[in-house]
């Protein structure tokens, strides 16, 4: 029965008491719980931020930069002559030696010379019996024309007169210019090189019937100067152009680029040369369209169609900035560097690069001058990671912020 005043009776209240203690202790082990779960969450992300990583970095500067593209090109002589015979006739001699360097004007060839000497004596001697023919017709025009004049002969023993005298001249004229082509044509049995330069095989033997079939008795290269042609395609030329109009690159001036050649062992040529032709049309079967260098080669050292390499000298990249290859890294969303932000953390950036340089790439975009890139130490970093910093010895120029003092300097030390 329950007490009267509203007493609970002795088992409520004892039901009572246990029921508080359990709740309190449903409180407690729910407050350690809680406590356990905290420090296992937080515990190791507060010790991972507070986790530096040792870097070293460089910093980045815009300079102006040479821009000097190489491209695979082969030689060519700048004039190459067939020497070929001009009259028929049998080859007597080859007076050259084949493959020798040989000089404007010098005897490569001699041809029989007899049936031609021949020509020129037949020709001499019909030029001789015109002009005797000649002469006897305008001393009988001389007498006739006083004659005519005292009536003694007609006007047609004159005209007659007149036409001998001038078939005659014309004869004579038609005579002389046949022993000019006799001359001409003894003169071509003695063949000699036109121009200076490196000579071919002989390919037709000595005593050979020389005919307009196989008249070709060899060739003469010009190798001074020596043309280097080269190629560029069609999508590299529309890039360059493109980069250009940006002011990415800049051309030297009337674009008169300085040629170098690179020989097969990789040293230097010691003359250089000029741009001096390009095909105003592209390749439809390569996609590339020619340009051609003209080079000084005075000691012969470059031959024709060997293949060397050219660089092109006198383009700038102005306000470029280098950086080591190492500290370009590369993600599923194209390049990127580590770069060291305003409280001396970890931020990755993305950047667009260009061509290579030894041993540092181009950044076209993504930098600017004074910021401090990541160069060892970046594949641990995370953004936000906090960074002990190094400055990278080879670097070009000095860091400024190196001269500051730390908290200035952006550097933040953990202990």
């Amino acid at each position: 029965m329950p007490s009267r005043g509203g007493r609970c009776p002795a088992g409520g209240a004892r039901w009572a008491v246990d029921r508080s203690g359990s709740n309190l202790a449903v409180l407690f082990i729910f407050g350690l719980m809680t406590v356990f779960v905290t420090g296992c969450t937080k515990g190791p992300a507060e010790k991972a931020q507070s986790k530096s990583a040792e870097v070293t970095v460089i910093t980045a500067e815009a300079r102006d930069v040479p821009f000097s593209p190489e491209y695979v090109a082969q030689t060519q002589s700048s004039q190459l002559v067939n020497i070929q015979a001009r009259v028929n006739g049998f080859l007597e001699k080859r007076v050259y030696r084949e493959g020798s360097l040989v000089k404007e004007g010098q005897t490569l060839f001699l041809m029989d010379q007899k049936p031609f000497k021949v020509q020129l004596d037949q020709a001499e001697a019909a030029l001789a019996r015109q002009k005797a023919a000649m002469e006897t017709a305008c001393a009988n025009l001389a007498r006739v024309k006083p004659l005519v004049e005292q009536d003694a002969l007609s006007r047609k023993d004159l005209d007659d007169a007149t036409g001998q005298c001038r078939s005659y001249e014309a004869a004579v004229e038609q005579a002389k210019a046949q022993v000019e082509s006799a001359k001409l044509n003894l003169s071509y049995t003695v063949i000699s090189s036109p121009v200076t330069g490196i000579s071919s095989y002989a390919q037709q033997t000595e005593g050979t019937y020389i005919s307009p079939q196989n008249s070709l008795l060899t060739t003469v290269a010009v190798l001074s100067p020596i043309w280097v042609n080269f190629s560029i395609s069609e999508n590299e030329w529309h890039s360059l152009s493109e980069q250009t109009r940006k002011g990415l690159l800049r051309e030297p001036k009337g674009k008169n680029y300085v040629v170098e050649v690179i020989l097969v062992d990789g040293s230097i040529f010691p003359h250089t040369g000029r741009l001096t032709f390009a095909d105003y049309s592209f390749n439809p079967q390569t996609g590339t369209f020619l340009i051609r260098a003209s080079v000084d080669n005075p000691k012969g050292i470059l031959r024709p169609n060997q293949y060397v390499r050219v660089r092109l000298k006198g383009a700038v990249r102005p306000n470029a900035i280098l950086v080591p290859q190492r500290a370009i890294q590369q993600g599923s969303k194209g390049h990127f560097v580590w770069v060291v932000d305003r409280e001396g953390r970890a931020e990755s950036r993305p950047v667009t690069v260009g061509e290579w340089r030894g041993d540092e790439w181009l950044v076209f975009e993504g930098l600017k001058t004074g910021e401090r890139v990541v160069v060892d130490g970046a594949l641990t970093l995370h953004p936000g990671m906090p960074l002990t910093i190094r400055q990278s010895p080879q670097a070009d120029v000095p860091d400024a912020d190196a001269k500051k003092p730390p908290a200035e300097a952006g550097t933040k030390k953990t202990p």
